[in-house]
This record gives C-alpha cells, sequence and structure tokens, in this order.
C-alpha cells in the first residue's frame, strides 16, 4: 500500500513534532518546514498528497504560502491555525483551502478531515503502469519519465496525463477533461484545461523537443505519438 504524503508547514516546533508522531503513527509519510517561504519552495519541488498550513509563520504566512501555491499547485491543503474569525476561515477556503482547522483540535478531527480531503482528491483506481513511446507513468507510486529522466509533476497535473495517456489516439473535449480529472459537471467559457496543458507541455513536449499533446481546434486534446517517437 502507498503511503500518503504530507508536509507540515508551521513554526510551533513541539506541535509539529507532536503531529510528525501522531501522523507516522497512522501510516502517513511526513516532511516539515518550520518557515513560510521554505515552506514553499519544498511544496513545488516535490509531489505531497496533503498539505497541513499554519497562518502566522516567518518568511511568508500561510494566506500568501497558499496564494502562491495555487498559482501552479492543487494539491489538498488544510489550514491549521489560531485565528479562529468568521472572516479569517472564508479568506482560507476562498483563496484555495480544502480545510480549516482552528487550534487546539482533537488529532481524532484532524486525522477524520485528513481522509475526508484525501479520499475526495484520490485518482481513480488505474493499471499500474502506462507507456506512450519513451513517456512512462507509474500510477502507483505517482511517478513520470521520459526516457529514464523524471518529470516533477503536480497532483493534477498527474491525473490529467495519465487520463490522456489511458485515452491516447481518442480526441478528449474540454468538459470530458473538466468532468473526468476536475470532477467538475460544468459546460461554457474556461481556461483551466489550456492552463494545465500548457504546464504539461513546458514539462513534457518542450522539453524533450516532442509532440505528445496535439490541440484539436474547437474540440480538445488528444495525446499521440509520431512514428519516429514512438
Amino acid at each position: 500500500m502507498v503511503r500518503s504524503k504530507v508536509l507540515i508547514i508551521d513554526d510551533d516546533r513541539n506541535s509539529v513534532r507532536f503531529l510528525q508522531l501522531e501522523l507516522e503513527h497512522e501510516g502517513y509519510e511526513v516532511e516539515k518546514e518550520y518557515d513560510g517561504l521554505y515552506g514553499f519552495q519544498h511544496a513545488v519541488r516535490e509531489n505531497f498528497d496533503l498539505i497541513l498550513l499554519d497562518i502566522m509563520l516567518p518568511g511568508l504566512d500561510g494566506m500568501e504560502v497558499l496564494q502562491k501555491l495555487r498559482q501552479g499547485s492543487d494539491t489538498p491543503v488544510i489550514m491549521l491555525t489560531a485565528k479562529d474569525a468568521v472572516s479569517d476561515k472564508v479568506k482560507g477556503l476562498d483563496g484555495g483551502a480544502d480545510d480549516y482547522l482552528t487550534k487546539p483540535f482533537a488529532i481524532e478531527e484532524l486525522l477524520a478531515r485528513m481522509r475526508t480531503v484525501l479520499k475526495k482528491n484520490a485518482p481513480a483506481e488505474r493499471k499500474k503502469v502506462l507507456q506512450i513511446g519513451l513517456l512512462t507513468v507509474d500510477c502507483l507510486t505517482r511517478e513520470a519519465f521520459y526516457d529514464g529522466q523524471q518529470i516533477q509533476l503536480t497532483k493534477r497535473e498527474f491525473d490529467l496525463l495519465c487520463y490522456l495517456m489511458e485515452n491516447h489516439d481518442i480526441v478528449c473535449s474540454r468538459d470530458k477533461l473538466l468532468e473526468k480529472v476536475w470532477e467538475y459537471d460544468f459546460s461554457g467559457e474556461t481556461n483551466l484545461v489550456d492552463v494545465y496543458i500548457r504546464y504539461l507541455r513546458n514539462k513534457i513536449d518542450y522539453r524533450f523537443h516532442v509532440e505528445l499533446i496535439h490541440t484539436i481546434r474547437g474540440v480538445g486534446y488528444i495525446m499521440k505519438t509520431k512514428k519516429n517517437e514512438a
């Protein structure tokens, strides 16, 4: 069974140590940072399944960290803070947090909320390995490689890549991608899919000088290889 990887960003070292022990006892893999800026850098450098984020932090405060994360990552975030005003909760949730828990809290409640957030964001079960040309993804370890070189992807980028690879040589409409990857039942104007397709192209097509993700004008996207890339 793959262990969920959690990053704690909190400057209260005693609290962090307690959380680390409790979460590791529950089977989570835990990493930690005590500074907002270092926490943000750590969060974008590695793939995490969940981030526990305090608000009052040195370097960058938690709201700033959340704002910067949401510019390119949709890793689930639970805010853990002593700030219990309704306006603070609204600001955190509107800023992209998946949940907001005020201190002090019972560890059982945090664990329950973590399970809910992780379950909500868990990808559908897939085949273990997908491969198109020199591009390979392992859906269990959530790792992607091109010709042996690892590709660092956010959770949503990885889910989008897997869906495109599962449906290779099939045109996927923007609405279908929103429904299957983001679980949005939405029809209308949005550039969300286009933004994440650009992220994937930057990390795969442009980096390795290949053409795997193709645009079908007015419809959506398709993943396929050329003969010399197969």
